[in-house]
């Protein structure tokens, strides 16, 4: 029987356990050891590919040595997300009670499409949603489904509001209509799922207005004004405004009830972004960030961004979800199949996908493992250390913030010399000496047109001392980086 069931490409269950119980040491020790490795690799492109083998398998290889290339190849060839000293991007890190839940998840293996293929999922999507929904303040008229990122989310949220400004495009798509050019508006601070959501639903990319920021990197209402009433002179149609709570480069927050003010005196669809930021409603005492979240048309928040859910969970919100559904729903035969009476969520019908991954059950169980106050106190934990990162900043004369530390992310200068074009280098030239030592990564971004460093704080397992290590290696890079610079102008 065990050597059929290798013939047909399966383990022996016996065989499996033991497998089993080897993964489960390796990833303890992989998160327990992790501050000790290297976190991303100095290979050039394709490295990876001459270790590997060019040929598709013919024949089966015993797991030992799948492995084997899975500890020599893979792991070394990857940049470590979880590592306490990676400061990227935004924290993107899982935790012990999602790494026990993916295992769990890929135990399961359902296809939560509808609810008759997998009821627990679509109803434990259905609750982990309301949990969250209540934990951001909306009110009940909001109704959430999850994809796999805020790219997605938003594609979906701005779909639904051109299907409202050119009813039945559903059916007859754009062209040949007579229709008039739509318009979004979003900020020059704004994600770049924006434009990808435009060139989706055939907007175009063109047609995406980035409005400029104030000083502390939020949108310009005057100027949105001026952009909608130019808009409507040139019979364009304005379609939505894309409001950003965490900015990807500074984690600005967009004066929301201001915009929403004046999407309601055009009629004009407003969608919040708040993949990353949207995590800070948690705290009581930044209650103040919902502010006008209830007069938006949709919200994205990504969960594996704040919310310490592993990656990828996305959860768009709408009023009056039946819009979304409306312009998605279309069941193939094979899917008729009569559900009880009751089951009237059927997640396919939310979205141009499927098939879908039951990601629900991770965030029930990271969330029921934490609960709200030890997310919030991780959250807390991080604001603090970005906090504490700013003061290192101000008490060194050599550096300057560059926008207001309003969450977890901290934009920052070297600025000892004269030259702004070659204080843009020397910042460059940090960043790429940081991150090639392996020992921390950070990333740079431009704002106002000049080059600054960002660090991204999120991760579980970061702690004041690795922020203190990354902040003297900061120190120590910049003095050297600083004085060939000027040595060879």
């Amino acid at each position: 029987m065990k050597d059929r069931q290798r013939e047909l490409g399966d383990t022996p269950p016996e065989e499996f356990r033991k497998q089993l119980h080897e993964l489960a040491d390796w990833i303890a020790d992989y998160r327990e050891n992790i501050s000790e490795r290297r976190i991303s690799p100095n290979d050039e492109p394709g490295a990876i590919l001459a270790q590997l083998h060019a040929a598709a398998p013919e024949t089966a290889a015993p797991f030992d040595e799948i492995f084997a290339d899975v500890e020599r190849v893979i792991v070394p060839g990857v940049a470590h997300w979880a590592h306490p000293q990676f400061m990227s991007y935004f924290g993107c890190t899982t935790t012990s009670p999602g790494i026990l839940a993916e295992m769990i998840t890929g135990a399961l293996n359902v296809n939560a499409m509808t609810w008759r293929t997998a009821p627990a999922a679509t109803e434990l999507e259905t609750l982990v949603l309301d949990w969250l929904r209540q934990w951001l303040h909306l009110p009940d008229d909001f109704m959430g489904v999850v994809y796999d990122t805020a790219s997605i989310s938003t594609m979906h949220a701005l779909a639904t509001a051109r299907e409202q400004a050119a009813p039945s495009t559903r059916k007859l798509g754009l062209s040949g209509r007579n229709l008039p050019t739509f318009r979004i508006y979003t900020s020059d601070q704004a994600h770049s799922s924006v434009e990808k959501g435009a060139i989706a639903i055939g907007i175009g990319e063109d047609n995406v207005e980035h409005v400029p920021t104030d000083a502390e990197f939020r949108m310009d209402l005057s100027v949105l004004r001026e952009r909608i009433a130019s808009d409507l002179r040139k019979n364009f149609k304005p379609l939505a405004v894309v409001a950003t709570v965490g900015t990807t480069s500074t984690a600005s927050v967009d004066p929301i009830p201001e915009i929403a003010q004046i999407c309601r005196e055009h009629k004009i669809w407003l969608h919040i972004d708040g993949a990353y930021g949207a995590g800070l409603a948690l705290l009581p005492e930044c209650k103040w960030v919902t502010t006008g979240w209830s007069e938006a048309d949709s919200i994205v928040i990504n969960p594996h961004k704040m919310l310490f859910v592993p990656f990828d969970f996305s959860a768009l919100y709408l009023r009056d979800i039946g819009r979304l559904r409306r312009l998605f729903t279309l069941v193939p035969e094979y899917l008729h199949l009569r559900d009880p009476v009751g089951a009237e969520i059927n997640y396919m019908d939310y979205g141009v996908q499927l098939g879908r991954r039951f990601r629900a059950l991770k965030a029930w169980v990271v969330w029921r493992a934490f609960g709200r106050e030890g997310l919030a106190a991780r959250i807390r934990e991080h604001l603090r250390l970005a906090k504490l990162f700013a003061r290192w900043l101000r008490d060194d004369e050599r550096f300057e913030l560059s926008a207001p530390v309003m969450m977890g992310v901290v934009c920052f200068r070297f600025k000892t010399a004269d030259d702004e074009s070659k204080i843009d280098i020397i910042n460059g030239k940090i960043v790429e000496r940081i991150n090639a030592s392996g020992r921390a990564y950070l990333t740079q971004t431009k704002l106002h047109g000049r080059t600054v460093m960002r660090i991204g704080l999120g991760n579980v397992l970061t702690t004041e001392e690795h922020l203190l290590n990354v902040w003297e290696m900061i120190q120590l890079i910049a003095d050297e980086v600083d004085r060939a610079v000027c040595a060879h102008p």
